[in-house]
């Protein structure tokens, strides 16, 4: 037996020990995932126990050197990992802007006070994060941000605004561009600070959006005070952090990634046919269609990560990336909605767990925004990609 082998049998046999059968469900939507924090209710107590145990062994963040809380899995354990938790439909014990954007960008860039101080509470799920890019006069274009942050000799003073902060009235801290330079140019005079977000002068307001829920808040500094030692990187030199971060933002956003085929939920809606198809034809083809994008999508998504684990950047395929999976996303909905006809215009009740397919249905439509629009990602892609002349 290899290695190999051996490390599955024994991350099938924990799995099977330590997976609650809870956890071993589809999740209902986006809200009934686990995202930690300080003021974080747990939905249930195997929620709780999944997050605990998966969080001691070092595998809410397997590829993490264990020093800051990781599993310090080479990449093929983490595949192993992976292919096992999706033999027995376990739920990821954590979704987490820490995991996803912060954590890649500070092992990268941050000193190694930073790294012992933020990454074992990002992967043990006890600090929630948010992220302070865009601004009302700085949304595809974010190298236009105004938010000031000035030096006071032993710290910084920050004023301005954010907004579509995602979850920034529930998150614990934030990970903030600032002009600490407006005479440089515009992308010469950003940095990358980090500060909490009960500091005094932080304030939050949610965004409602078309779907009557959002994740989304306008976020507002005043004279907040930032320590030094939460400079990430050098002052001035933040657009290189932000691009990277960037980088892995794009990449999650266009992880369509469902939980369940297209074809089995639209089945449930409009039914097989005697020879267990759906029984409507022309939906029958559409579901084939998107589920064929879907798995050359897939297919390319895994290719690429596998080409960053390496040590390739990903550079301008982000976009490539985000721009198909937020376009498929999209795509998906539409069927789902296709498919339930009249019962997919509820709203309200509990039968439809308060319209969440509708609310869902209207939420996709600002995957193609958030994140750089499609037509910004499109222009990346025939300038970078393509070399398109004259982009």
């Amino acid at each position: 037996m290899s290695d190999l082998d051996a490390f599955r049998q024994e991350v099938r046999t924990w799995l099977d020990e330590n997976c609650p059968q809870e956890m071993r469900t589809p999740m209902k939507g986006f809200e009934d995932a686990c995202w930690g924090g300080r003021n974080y209710k747990f939905a249930s107590q195997a929620q709780e126990d999944w997050l605990r145990a998966m969080a001691e062994k070092g595998w809410t963040v397997p590829t993490w050197p264990k020093e800051y809380g990781g599993g310090g899995l080479s990449k093929a354990e983490a595949k192993v990992l992976a292919s096992e938790m999706k033999r027995i439909k376990a739920r990821s014990p954590l979704s987490s802007f820490g995991i996803w954007m912060l954590g890649p960008a500070l092992l990268k860039f941050g000193n190694e006070a930073q790294k012992m101080e933020h990454l074992p509470p990002i992967a043990r799920g006890e600090i929630r994060w948010c992220q302070g890019y865009s601004e009302p006069g700085a949304g595809s274009d974010l190298a236009a941000l105004a938010t000031k942050c000035e030096d006071k000799g032993d710290h910084f003073l920050v004023n301005g605004q954010k907004v579509w902060t995602s979850y920034a009235d529930k998150a614990d801290w934030i990970f903030c561009l600032v002009r600490t330079d407006f005479e440089a140019t515009k992308h010469n005079g950003i940095s990358f600070v980090l500060f909490d977000m009960e500091t005094p002068g932080v304030e939050a307001k949610p965004i409602k959006l078309i779907s009557g829920r959002s994740p989304f808040c306008e976020t507002f500094f005043e004279d907040v005070r930032v320590e030094k030692h939460n400079l990430v990187g050098e002052l001035n030199k933040g657009w290189t952090i932000a691009k990277y971060l960037l980088t892995h933002e794009r990449e999650m956003i266009g992880d369509i990634g469902g939980n369940r085929p297209i074809s089995e939920i639209v089945a449930g809606s409009v039914g097989l046919d005697d020879n267990k198809k759906l029984a409507d034809p022309m939906l029958r083809a559409k579901v084939a269609e998107t589920e064929v994008d879907e798995w050359a999508y897939m297919l390319t998504l895994t290719r690429k990560l596998a080409e960053a684990k390496a040590g390739a950047s990903l550079g301008a395929d982000s976009s490539m990336l985000k721009y198909y999976g937020t376009e498929l996303n999209k795509r998906r909905y539409e069927l789902m909605m296709d498919a339930a006809g009249h019962d997919g215009l509820e709203w309200e009740g509990e039968r439809s767990n308060d319209g969440d397919l509708a609310r869902m249905w209207l939420r996709t439509k600002g995957n193609s925004i958030e994140g750089g629009t499609s037509e910004v990602q499109l222009n990346i892609i025939s300038k970078h990609i393509l070399r398109m002349p004259g982009a």
